[in-house]
């Protein structure tokens, strides 16, 4: 019965309190009434999510935390005590963050970037929001291309940083990112390539021939409604991602091939169809 996890356990048995629940191994853990539903019976199997309550006791749940084990999620600090702070992560009895664990003064209203983990001598489970030593250096042989899935993070002079796979250290470069993002988001990216230091360069969209194709495309509708787009190969790419939707990249790969089809007329700092 693992605590700060999901388990799959058997109703053994009904009291006044609640439905007791019992693993392979003749352990049992209690599941409040205020958990209970009228369908379930001895012998049923259910899916209930194991942790210590406020009066230290391990006990089940069938509440959803907004984070699971050893991963990352956005969570907001609810209140600070001499104890350190606490923060909601969906569940009746909130998740302490220790000083110790916390790498600036956390402040209440605020969301942080928290990994979950469990105190293996006490079986409590804790937040912690020095995430970067919980990230591991990447030594997978990533295809360029793969898809991967991301949590994306704070944003840099470079670009946003993401969590690759649950587990290790991204960044999407601004020339690279073709719609709006938010903090805690999780979507799809795609390898650009993996440094030497462990950590993954990532693209939110594929760079193949069939993205071009759709954004020249896309790019040509545009002219023959309006003529002109007031953009060129030096334009800002937040400019180009709110008019287009498409990264500076993408952009530029199109209008090269639009260009060489001569249907396209580049200069004065707009992009102009050739009637």
């Amino acid at each position: 019965m693992n605590i700060g996890e999901f388990n799959e356990l058997t109703v053994l048995r009904f009291t006044s309190v609640g439905a007791y629940l019992g693993d392979d191994e003749d352990n049992d853990v209690l599941l409040p009434n205020k958990y209970l539903t009228d369908e379930l019976e001895i012998d049923n199997k259910i899916n209930v999510f194991i942790y210590r309550d406020s009066e230290d006791r391990v006990v089940a749940t069938t509440e959803i935390p907004k984070i699971e084990m050893n991963g990352f999620a956005y969570l907001k600090v609810t209140a600070v005590t001499h104890f350190g702070a606490f923060a909601d992560w969906g569940l009746e009895k909130e998740l302490m963050i220790p000083f110790k664990e916390q790498n600036l003064k956390l402040e209440e209203g605020n969301y942080y970037l928290t990994h979950l983990a469990l105190d293996k001598s006490t079986d409590r489970v804790y937040g912690s929001t020095k995430t970067n030593r919980y990230l591991k250096e990447c030594e997978e042989e990533f295809e360029p291309e793969t898809e991967v899935e991301i949590m994306i993070c704070e944003r840099t002079d470079l670009g946003v940083k993401a969590i690759v796979n649950g587990k290790y250290s991204g960044l999407i470069f601004k020339s690279d990112i073709s719609k709006p993002l938010r903090r805690g988001q999780r979507t799809i990216g795609y390898v650009s390539k993996v440094r030497e230091d462990g950590k993954i360069d990532v693209r939110l969209d594929k760079v193949g021939l069939d993205k071009v194709l759709n954004s020249v495309d896309q790019i040509l509708e545009k002219l023959r409604v309006d003529g002109e787009i007031p953009l060129s190969d030096k334009s800002d790419p937040d400019d180009i991602r709110e008019l287009l939707g498409m990264s500076k990249k993408t952009f530029k790969q199109a209008i090269g091939k639009l260009y060489k089809q001569r249907l396209i007329q580049l200069g004065d700092g707009k992009v102009t169809l050739i009637q």
